[in-house]
């Protein structure tokens, strides 16, 4: 959610709420359907990729220049043997690499250009653009055979002397149904642009128009703090999960949206207020159609000067909001007190502070996985850790089955060191070709360097046999500074 990188440009709420443990934060872009969450197929071979940040790199001596590292799915799983690593330097990228830019601090994935194959939206929000020092810029890379080899286009922003921080925020989906990948992108107003569907080879869309939800840029908010795409009325039109702010307190409590789509495309007249959260991930948890919204609240339910925070509680809450032919129906909370859910409710543990879907059992309810990035474990403090709960038909089952993961769990690589947040990201595909979803981890490993962990499913649950640690000294990006490899997975 904000960072130099996805962290670092995350939420403003979450550090204010939180005393200001992070200095980033993270906003996460999510395309999916109803029953499904896609997962990115950059090359074509039916396997699951995974692309992410490492937007506080340095390239060719430039700080926070910014690069995008892709893990190509394999039989076994992810690693740096089959990857992808562009800079704006990188041949075809548009662009240059400049100090600052943060290049693919949020992304976004589809098919763009309807070949086959996934293209990726990778935006530099901070980027100069003539005298504007955080203009910001947007690229889409073209997927093919060879996935994501840099070749890409610009999509020029319509309206830059009116904000900042163009790209910030990025969802894909079909939001008017004609079959067509669109793209939605926040910048540092409260106006959302979406590009249509039908990009041609030089970047120009099917169309263009703008939304405004009823979201305020004061509460230092600068714009939507994350837009996460999935069909929640399973009316086969994608719908846009806007999650912003309401300026109430000095706080600025944070409120999320709700935006069905329709033939003519995201309808804001129908928007619908939503549970808070910074981080939403869409989909059919309960396998009866409908995508169900799950958002992480993952502040304390009172800040430092005692002031209560509503719909919050302490150490981080998940909100659960079932989908129905109408949008959104109930809601559910679940914090570490919920049931069998691991671990404990504690100040500043963050519980929420990532999320993601998939079906990890391949028994058509899906399944979740909630990063709790604020954990200390032992005498390290912000160690991080990761909770799997596990789909049923009548939802998110907080009584049996569910798992906790930490460096410390026998079989990850690693050791619980203080400040290593793992769980900063977290991204449930099947990056194997079984047809059941593997978790990998983000974490900022080493004071902000970062690393990716791999746990893949082994048909039933998550496993820490055969798991494996990616870091950036393997994968092309250099740790100077603090790169925060892994920090923002695509969605």
């Amino acid at each position: 959610m904000h960072k130099p990188l996805r962290l670092a440009l995350a939420t403003a709420t979450a550090v204010a709420l939180t005393g200001g443990l992070l200095t980033f934060s993270a906003v996460n872009a999510t395309a999916a359907d109803s029953t499904h969450v896609p997962q990115a197929d950059f090359n074509g071979d039916g396997i699951g990729d995974v692309a992410f940040s490492a937007s506080g790199a340095y390239v060719n001596g430039l700080k926070n220049a910014g690069q995008l590292v892709v893990l190509y799915g394999t039989s076994t799983g992810l690693s740096s043997a089959k990857r992808t690593t562009l800079s704006q330097n990188s041949a075809g990228v548009p662009g240059a690499s400049e100090a600052g830019d943060a290049f693919a601090s949020d992304t976004a994935y589809a098919d763009f250009n309807g070949d086959g194959y996934d293209d990726l939206a990778v935006s530099s929000p901070h980027e100069k653009v003539g005298t504007d020092a955080d203009g910001g810029t947007l690229a889409i890379l073209w997927g093919s055979s060879a996935g994501l080899t840099g070749k890409g286009v610009t999509v020029s922003d319509p309206a830059p002397s009116s904000h900042d921080l163009w790209g910030k925020n990025l969802a894909a989906g079909d939001f008017d149904g004609d079959g067509k990948a669109d793209l939605a992108v926040g910048s540092s107003a409260s106006t959302i642009y979406v590009f249509k569907g039908g990009f041609s080879s030089t970047g120009t869309p099917g169309g263009r128009y703008t939304i405004k939800p009823a979201i305020q840029s004061g509460g230092g908010a600068n714009g939507p703090l994350n837009l996460t795409a999935g069909d929640i009325n399973g009316d086969k039109r994608t719908d846009l999960v806007v999650d912003g702010f309401e300026t109430q307190t000095a706080y600025g409590w944070n409120r999320n949206y709700y935006i069905p789509g329709s033939a003519s495309g995201l309808k804001v007249a129908s928007a619908k207020a939503l549970k808070p959260g910074v981080i939403t991930a869409i989909g059919d948890i309960n396998g009866d159609g409908y995508g169900d919204i799950v958002s992480g609240a993952n502040w304390d339910a009172t800040t430092s000067d005692g002031t209560t925070v509503p719909d919050s509680a302490k150490g981080g809450k998940v909100w659960v909001t079932y989908g129905t032919a109408s949008g959104p129906g109930t809601s559910t909370g679940i914090t570490q007190d919920t049931g069998n859910v691991p671990g404990s409710s504690e100040s500043r543990d963050m519980f929420g502070y990532e999320l993601d879907l998939g079906d990890i059992n391949g028994d058509g309810f899906l399944d979740l996985a909630i990063g709790v990035a604020g954990e200390d474990l032992g005498s390290n403090a912000d160690t991080g850790a990761v909770t799997v709960l596990y789909g049923t038909s009548s939802g998110l089952d907080t009584t049996s089955g569910a798992q906790s993961f930490a460096q410390s769990t026998p079989g990850v690589p690693g050791d619980d060191e203080d400040g290593d947040m793992f769980g900063i990201d977290l991204k449930l595909d099947d990056v194997t070709g079984d047809g059941k979803a593997d978790l990998t981890v983000g974490s900022a490993e080493n004071g902000g360097d970062g690393a990716v962990t791999y746990l893949p499913s082994d048909g039933t649950r998550i496993t820490a046999a055969g798991s494996r640690a990616i870091t950036p000294n393997t994968s092309g990006v250099s740790t100077t500074g603090t790169p925060y490899f892994g920090a923002n997975f695509a969605d």
